[in-house]
C-alpha cells in the first residue's frame, strides 16, 4: 500500500465551528440552523446559502465510516458562495451530519493504512442508518435522525437531494433514483483527471441500468433486487422522498483507496463458479469471527452497545448473501462486477470483526490479540488483492464536488 501524505477529516464539532464561521462571514447569504436532534441528543444542523425557491439539498454523514463528505460539504459550500452563477435561481442547503451518534463512534480521523482505518472502525445496523432505516422498520419507529432528513426534504422540495457516500477500496460510482443524462461523461472526465478508477461494475448497484460507465439508475418499484436476503432496499430509502416533490436524489461515492482492477468491463470467462467460490470464502471468513464471538461472550455478560450490536448484525447478513451468490444468477458477468463482489466478501467479515475487536479491547478481554491478528491480516490481504493505493483527500474532494456540481446543473435542466 502506497505511503500516505498527512490527512485529515473534520470532525462534526469542527464542521459546525467551520459552517458557523461560514455564517457569519456571510450572514446576508448564509444561515446555520438546528433541524433536529440525534437519538443521544446530539444536535443535527442545516447550511443554507442562498434565497430561491429552488433547492439543492446535500448531505453527509449517512454512514459513520464515509467521512469525505464532511470536507466536501464545506469545500460546496465555499464554492456557492464565491460563485454568484451557482447561486442563480437556486438554493444550497448542507446537512452537516446525518449521524452524528455514528460519527462519534467511527475513530480514525487521520487513518494511515486499512488496518488503521479498521481498528476504529463503526458502522450501525441498517436499523439505525437514517437513509436506510425506512426500508427495515415501520414508520413509527423510525429514529429521530431519519425524521429529520425527511423532515428537511419536505420542507425545501429539492429538485436534487445529493448524499455524499464512499468506499474504503475501489472506485467511484454514482447512484440515481432517476436518470440525468449528461452527468456520466464530466464524471468519468473527473475521475480520469484525478486518476480515480470508475467502478464500473459495483457490486452495490448489480443489475441496475447504467446511463454510463459508472452511472447506475435505481430500479423502480415493481423490479427484483439482486440479493433477496439484504434487508435493506434503496426503494425504500429516504433517497426516494424527494420524489414526491419532482425531485430526485444522486448518491456519489468516491473510494479513499483506489483500486485499478474495478473498471475492467470484459467479460469475467465463468462469473457463477468465481461467485460461488466467493460465497464459500465469505462463509468461511464469518465462522472465524463467529467462534471468537461464542467464546468470548460468556465473559462478555452484561456488555452491550452499538459496537457489539453492530457486529453481531453483520454476521448475521453473512449466510443469507453467500446463498444469493452462490444459487442465483449472477447480477453481473464482468471481471469489474466480480471483483467488486470479492471486495464486499472481504469487507463484510472484516467490518464485524473490527467492531467485535474494539469491544474485547475495552473488555480487556483474552481473545482480543487473536482477533488483532486476523483482522491485520484480513487488511493486508484486502490491499494487496487489490493493489490498494491511497487517493488523496483533496482529489476525494475535488472529485465528489464536481460530480455534485454538475449534477445539480444537469437535473436542473432536467426538471426546468
Amino acid at each position: 500500500m502506497s505511503p500516505l501524505p498527512e490527512l485529515r477529516y473534520p470532525s462534526v464539532p469542527e464542521l459546525i465551528a467551520r459552517a458557523q464561521a461560514l455564517a457569519a462571514r456571510e450572514p446576508g447569504l448564509c444561515a446555520l440552523r438546528q433541524v433536529g436532534v440525534s437519538r443521544a441528543g446530539r444536535p443535527l444542523h442545516l447550511l443554507s446559502v442562498g434565497h430561491a425557491d429552488r433547492a439543492v439539498l446535500v448531505v453527509a454523514g449517512a454512514h459513520a465510516n464515509e467521512p469525505t463528505g464532511g470536507s466536501t460539504l464545506l469545500v460546496l459550500a465555499e464554492r456557492v458562495l464565491s460563485h454568484r452563477e451557482l447561486r442563480a435561481g437556486t438554493s444550497w442547503h448542507f446537512l452537516l451530519c446525518a449521524d452524528p451518534d455514528g460519527a462519534s463512534l467511527h475513530v480514525t480521523p487521520a487513518p494511515r493504512s486499512l488496518l488503521d482505518y479498521h481498528l476504529g472502525f463503526y458502522r450501525p445496523t441498517g436499523a439505525e442508518q437514517p437513509e436506510w432505516s425506512p426500508s427495515v422498520l415501520p414508520p413509527d419507529r423510525l429514529p429521530p435522525e431519519t425524521r429529520t432528513l425527511t423532515g428537511v426534504i419536505d420542507e425545501l422540495r429539492p429538485y436534487l437531494q445529493v448524499t455524499l457516500h464512499g468506499t474504503d477500496l475501489g472506485g467511484s460510482w454514482v447512484q440515481l433514483t432517476k436518470d440525468v443524462p449528461g452527468l456520466a461523461e464530466p464524471f468519468a472526465k473527473s475521475a480520469a483527471e484525478l486518476h480515480i478508477p470508475v467502478e464500473t461494475g459495483a457490486s452495490d448497484a448489480a443489475g441496475w441500468p447504467a446511463s454510463g460507465p459508472g452511472v447506475h439508475v435505481m430500479p423502480g418499484p415493481d423490479s427484483g433486487v439482486p440479493y433477496p436476503s439484504m434487508p435493506d432496499d434503496a426503494r425504500h430509502s429516504t433517497w426516494y422522498h424527494a420524489h414526491r416533490y419532482g425531485g430526485l436524489t444522486a448518491v456519489v461515492e468516491v473510494p479513499m483507496w483506489a483500486s485499478d482492477l474495478v473498471d475492467d468491463p470484459a467479460p469475467h470467462p465463468e462469473p457463477a463458479a468465481a461467485l460461488r467460490g466467493l460465497a464459500a470464502r465469505l462463509l468461511r471468513d464469518a465462522r472465524q469471527v463467529e467462534r471468537v464471538l461464542a467464546e468470548a461472550l460468556p465473559r462478555l455478560d452484561g456488555v452491550d452497545g452499538p459496537l457489539l450490536r453492530a457486529a453481531r448484525w453483520a454476521l448475521e447478513l453473512i449466510p443469507g448473501l453467500a446463498e444469493d451468490w452462490a444459487h442465483t444468477s449472477p447480477a453481473g458477468t464482468t471481471m469489474a462486477y466480480v471483483g467488486s463482489v470479492d471486495a464486499f466478501g472481504r469487507r463484510l467479515p472484516l467490518r464485524a470483526a473490527a467492531m467485535l475487536l474494539r469491544v474485547l479491547r475495552e473488555a480487556d478481554d483474552r481473545a482480543a490479540p487473536r482477533l488483532e491478528r486476523l483482522v491485520a491480516a484480513w487488511c493486508d490481504a484486502f490491499a494487496q488483492r487489490f493493489r490498494a493505493r491511497w487517493v488523496p483527500l483533496e482529489h476525494q474532494v475535488e472529485h465528489q464536488s464536481r460530480t455534485v456540481l454538475v449534477a445539480a446543473q444537469q437535473a436542473r435542466e432536467r426538471v426546468a
